[in-house]
């Protein structure tokens, strides 16, 4: 849930969630209209239909546990490398490196080096202090979030500045823009798919819709291709279904 939303908006959703589905096996039980009904408002429905095909995975081969493995964290439906990691340092406290943008911004900076993927997770994993993941991987991403922030750096009453091989130059380039993990400038909301797209799960969230109402929704009255498009690629990805002339969650 956290993946691109803010934490304000995701604890209630996280509540709701533990409270419908306590376990694996209830969400992998449960129809999955039921859980993106209940997604509403974080976007990115993609990543609930990964979550409860995930649950139907840890409950069909895991006895119902979340893998404590990085291995096997990654063979789950939509986990990551990022994700796969931050589940092993925050809830088994391994002694693996997460790097979130944040991370990747200071770490190259640090090394004064545009860094690959591979180069930052390898650094990063050399940084952490046996025994302390769980504490250094926070205090990392809230370094960059408050101290080597993006673009007004505090290079002047940063405390690692001795080690630092930028130190804010103005005559070097930045390494952070270019590096892996770097973030990007996100697309206009207003008017975009993704906004579209929202609106189309919200509506099915009441109830079923003809495509009419469904474009009607989007507010796309002057261009039914591509409300059409949408609504098709929804139903490609199981987000939607169809039944007859309406369309539902699934």
């Amino acid at each position: 849930m956290l993946q691109q939303t803010s934490v304000a908006r995701v604890l209630p959703k996280y509540e709701a969630f533990i409270q419908a589905f306590p376990t694996p096996a209830d969400m992998a039980n449960a129809p999955l209209g039921e859980a993106l009904a209940l997604w509403q408002g974080l976007g990115y429905p993609r990543r609930c239909r990964n979550l409860r095909d995930a649950a139907a995975v840890i409950a069909s081969e895991h006895g119902g546990v979340m893998p404590d493995t990085l291995d096997g964290l990654l063979a789950l439906p939509g986990i990551g490398q990022y994700t796969a990691r931050a589940v092993l340092a925050f809830a088994h406290a391994a002694d693996v490196a997460v790097v979130d943008t944040n991370v990747s911004r200071v770490l190259s900076r640090l090394d004064n080096t545009v860094l690959g993927a591979k180069a930052l997770q390898q650094l990063a994993d050399q940084l952490v202090p046996a025994g302390q993941s769980w504490m250094w991987n926070q205090i990392i991403m809230d370094f960059g979030a408050r101290q080597c922030t993006l673009r007004s750096p505090l290079c002047s009453t940063c405390p690692a500045k001795r080690h630092c091989k930028w130190r804010g130059s103005t005559e070097l380039p930045d390494p952070a823009p270019q590096s892996s993990g770097a973030s990007k400038p996100q697309a206009r909301f207003d008017g975009s798919d993704r906004q579209a797209r929202g609106r189309v799960m919200r509506a099915l969230g009441e109830r079923s819709c003809t495509m009419a109402q469904l474009v009607e929704a989007m507010q796309l009255e002057n261009d039914t291709e591509r409300a059409t498009r949408l609504v098709n690629a929804l139903t490609d990805e199981g987000l939607v279904v169809r039944r007859g002339s309406r369309f539902a969650l699934p």
